[in-house]
């Protein structure tokens, strides 16, 4: 049973990958509490941010293991101080992922944040089961990729959880919700869940809500960030591109549109893009929460900035939650090298040669940026088959991989010896060795996930 008691809710979301600027919140906030104040009576506000990729949390891992005390968003303080002791004041609440491997330790900082900020300290909620590093979890996850899990160094492996701990976080008055690993849409399921009452099985107005946290998981790109093409599909104000908000109604359904005073555009064209982004299949769109079918949803622009997402159905949600498994991958080795002026791209594809003829034992990855990299292709079949342009003006990349650093390592000294050792004319030689990280995902029975929140103590 749907409810339709309650007034529509706000979510904005500031921040769509580890990384992204960290001044997106301001004019984020600055809108929701301008709405509050004049939205009816009852009506609540969210601010959420998605910062978990496939492999941010692995690199997370890492760090926590150098200092127990990291391991959580890099940049929380540069997102959150700005704008935390104004949420607290105006009663807009957080939801995020910037846990990553380390919530507690996130929501430690948050409450220091907080008193250095001479606000109250806040009722913070850890969300907590993703991590599947427990012996008896590992026995599972062996169980379904064989005994080759024996031969990993398992950096990480979570699962990828759902929004009912984070509805019950907040329904135990949760100001604050830090998660690690749970799926993008559910930062924004979790907060509607909570707001009108829905039960876990209310499968068509979960579906609309994680449509609706799809459309703002990524940030500015249903703004026009990952839209705009100039003079093909040209998108004002880039530079200042505003942040989304979607107001959720009781049913599910949504208007996205953007902070006020930013640049950027909301268009039936951008939020069809972001809706259609990352989907394999628009009838199934799996998540832990539901299974959300597109097949029929209706996209209608209401005004200037303002588009009405609706038709979204569901159907029950998967028994099995996706799990990501990270693992040491061996070495990744980049050189790059400069050629310019006549010949430039003969002189490139001469260096490549000598490189392949000198690294015996590795793999190559040859691009020639400026003529040929992106079409490009590993084993080196397009640059084979295609001439020599002409190009004036060219970035010879070679890379290659190996479980063997001082064999990586080789890669960085021969093209750094191509300053003199020729052909003619190189410069500007950049070499990095990296450690590499590789994925494999598996399935795993929901029972066998336990999740579960808890108030953290200020």
């Amino acid at each position: 049973m749907i409810s339709t008691a309650r007034p529509p809710l706000l979510i904005g979301c500031a921040a769509g990958f580890s990384g992204d600027r960290t001044d997106a919140a301001g004019p984020v906030i600055d809108t929701l509490i301008a709405r509050l104040a004049q939205g009816p009576a009852g009506q609540r506000a969210f601010l959420i941010f998605e910062t978990l990729a496939e492999r941010t949390l692995a690199l997370a891992q890492l760090r926590r293991r150098a200092d127990p005390e990291a391991g959580y968003e890099p940049l929380l303080d540069a997102m959150l101080r700005p704008v935390l002791a104004r949420c607290l004041a105006q009663g807009i609440r957080i939801v995020s992922n910037f846990g990553a491997a380390n919530p507690r330790a996130a929501a430690r900082h948050i409450t220091r944040m907080a008193r250095e900020l001479g606000a109250p300290a806040p009722h913070i909620a850890v969300v907590e089961g993703d991590d599947l590093s427990s012996p008896a979890q590992r026995a599972l996850l062996r169980e379904q990729l064989g005994a080759r899990m024996d031969e990993l160094a398992v950096v990480s492996a979570n699962a990828y959880i759902g929004a009912e701990p984070i509805a019950a976080a907040l329904d135990a008055g949760a100001q604050i919700v830090v998660c690690g690993r749970v799926a993008d849409p559910s930062l924004t399921v979790g907060p509607a869940m909570s707001h009108f009452g829905w039960r876990a099985d209310d499968w068509t107005a979960l579906s609309r809500a994680t449509m609706a946290g799809h459309l703002l998981e990524c940030g500015a790109q249903v703004c026009g960030g990952y839209f705009a093409d100039p003079g093909y599909k040209d998108v004002p104000g880039l530079d200042r591109v505003g942040f989304p908000i979607a107001e959720i109604e009781a049913d599910g359904s949504c208007v996205i549109g953007k902070a006020d005073g930013t640049g950027g555009l909301v268009t039936e064209a951008s939020v069809k893009e972001q809706l259609l982004y990352e989907v394999h299949d628009p009838a199934a769109y799996l998540t832990p929460d539901v299974i959300a079918d597109i097949g029929e949803a209706q996209v209608d622009a209401q005004g200037t900035d303002r588009v009405l997402l609706s038709g979204v159905r569901g159907h029950a949600r998967p028994a099995h939650y996706k799990v990501n498994v990270c693992y040491e991958g061996g070495w990744l080795a980049e050189g790059e090298i400069s050629y310019a002026g006549a010949r430039a791209e003969g002189r490139a594809r001469l260096a490549a040669d000598v490189l392949r003829s000198r690294l015996q034992g590795l793999d190559l990855r040859v691009d020639l940026i400026g003529a040929l990299s992106v079409f490009n292709d590993d084993a080196g079949r397009a640059l084979a088959a295609t001439p020599d342009s002409g190009m004036r003006d060219v970035r010879l990349r070679v890379a290659a991989t190996h479980a063997d650093r001082s064999e990586a390592e080789r890669l960085g000294r021969e093209v750094m010896a191509l300053y003199t050792c020729g052909p003619a004319g190189g410069g500007g030689v950049r070499t990095t060795l990296t450690p590499r990280l590789n994925t494999i995902s598996c399935l795993l029975g929901r029972e066998a996930v336990p999740v579960r929140f808890e108030m953290v103590a200020p």
